[in-house]
């Protein structure tokens, strides 16, 4: 993690220096995509049908992909490295001695051969193949972007595979020590690097800036050093624990004699470091499969937002999963993007959604703005003990369809009840402390209401399976959601096949 006492850094006569590095910002320009008239509310995107199996595999995807077991798992490892002699013989020696030779040769970390590096990399492949997996899938997501902020900063590429040691490649892990996002920044050193920490933002959880924070700082200790291995060394436990470390190995200035003068979780450090880049340069001889994730940073993009909206409203009104824009906006604590003076916040989007978003940019807004103005409380609060319920697991549950219920994260639910795995028994008691409004035991009466008289001649529309208001509407030119709901009655959303509907003919 990085280094817990940023202060001494202040003693080194540095230029910090931050520049916000956001890639290509939207910020309302005219798009070529083509102006969607329809009327935007919640009910006109949510009445759209998908199939129901193939979202609930979509949702336990992204809670695979936000779930903090992997890094925990390697949190754990790195800690307690061993270095015992392991029984692996699909790699023989001669053959990681010739491969860590010819990575040696391009690459500025020190990666020659020895029998504790030879030790971890035959543990990480023969129990961790699985998590392995995982982190070359998460990876084709995230590297890209590391790639490009350490190139400008002219960090080797290869320390995109620190952030596997660090987090897991995942943006929200939090250290036992309270070491937070994709590069561990603590909150000192992250307000040092110009990452904003609020109570609605994290920008240490933020891809880019977090990256570009992490690549100044290795910079610096690099120009302290001169040595790479050193400089991740200081990295995870700082400068004054890599000099001890010099001056009680009697002078030695490589990582591999200065190692057993290092604390304990810095001595496994770089070995792990080291054993992941190898493992990464050459997965498919060991028989990992590089597969293109869900979703590609090349197909997103950011939209500066110019008023408070949340990550559910966004959801609602372009149709991308909740899960996935969690994905892509790690940075926001609540699911709040706020809208502060001088700030410049950013919601990640599927490129796809942009144009949807940018083109009905001011009707988004003014829905947000009357959904905020119509709620008792219009912000999430932070829960006490009053609040809290104790939810029962039905058949057919999973841990993304509850956090929805209660507007809560899958996170906080494992944190809540213990949980080490997204896996539910049917009848199993959760603890959860809801944001959403929950009555239990309670049922609603709803509203009759009154239809209103059609002028002119009217149709009647016979409603078919997998109809909706929103697609009905769609069909009669100048016809809105509220008139359907006017002229029939009707105070849901909900539409039963055979449903005969009165529609003006206009």
């Amino acid at each position: 993690m990085a280094f817990r006492f940023f202060i001494i850094l202040l003693l080194f006569n540095f230029s910090l220096g931050f520049s916000q590095n956001q890639d290509s910002i939207v910020d309302g320009a005219p798009q070529n995509n083509k102006v969607i008239e329809v009327e935007l509310d919640s009910t006109s995107i949510k009445s759209l049908k998908d199939n129901e199996f193939a979202a609930q595999l979509d949702e336990k995807w992204f809670e695979e992909l936000y779930s903090n077991d992997l890094f925990d798992t390697i949190y754990k490892s790195v800690s307690d490295l061993k270095f015992d002699e392991i029984d692996f013989p699909e790699l023989h020696t001669d053959t990681l001695k010739a491969r860590l030779k010819e990575l040696d040769a391009r690459t500025p970390f020190n990666v020659e051969y020895n029998r504790s590096l030879e030790s971890v990399i035959k543990s990480f492949l023969k129990h961790r193949r699985n998590s392995i997996q995982k982190l070359i899938i998460l990876s084709a997501f995230y590297f890209p972007m590391f790639e490009r902020e350490l190139d400008l900063y002219d960090i080797p590429l290869e320390v995109k595979y620190l952030a596997i040691v660090e987090s897991a490649l995942k943006p929200r892990a939090k250290s036992r020590v309270g070491a937070t996002g994709l590069w561990q920044f603590m909150y000192g050193t992250g307000k040092e690097y110009g990452l904003d920490v609020s109570s609605y933002v994290d920008e240490r959880s933020d891809p880019i800036k977090s990256t570009e924070a992490a690549a100044k700082y290795l910079a610096r200790l690099y120009k302290i050093f001169g040595d790479w291995d050193l400089a991740l060394a200081a990295y995870n436990s700082g400068p004054g624990n890599v000099t001890k470390a010099i001056r009680r190995s009697g002078g030695y200035r490589n990582y591999w004699n200065i190692r057993h003068n290092l604390p304990r979780e810095t001595a496994g450090y770089l070995p792990a470091f080291l054993a992941n880049m190898y493992i990464f340069e050459y997965a498919e001889e060991h028989g990992f499969k590089k597969i293109k994730p869900e979703i590609a940073y090349f197909e997103t993009d950011t939209i500066r937002v110019k008023q408070m909206i949340t990550l559910d409203q966004v959801s609602d009104l372009t149709g991308t999963p909740i899960e996935e824009l969690q994905f892509l906006n790690p940075s926001y604590k609540l699911d709040i993007i706020p809208f502060i003076k001088g700030e410049n916040y950013t919601l990640r989007l599927p490129v796809d959604a942009v144009g949807k978003f940018v083109n009905n940019e001011d009707k988004i807004y003014a829905f947000a703005k009357e959904e905020f103005n119509e709620r008792e409380k219009p912000l999430p609060q932070f829960f006490n003990s009053k609040s809290k319920i104790t939810y029962r697991v039905k058949s057919g549950d999973y841990l993304g369809k509850i956090s929805r219920q209660y507007g809560v994260r899958v996170s906080d639910i494992k944190k809540w009840n213990g949980l080490r795995s997204n896996n539910l028994s049917i009848g199993q008691r959760l603890t959860i402390f809801p944001r959403k409004p929950h009555v239990s035991g309670s049922s609603t009466v709803k509203k009759q209401t009154k239809p209103k008289a059609i002028a002119g001649d009217a149709i009647t529309y016979i409603v078919k399976s997998g109809d909706s208001l929103w697609s009905i509407a769609q069909k009669f030119p100048g016809v809105s959601i509220q008139n359907i709901k006017d002229w029939n009655g009707i105070s849901g959303t909900k539409l039963k096949p055979g449903m005969k509907l009165k529609i003006s003919k206009g």
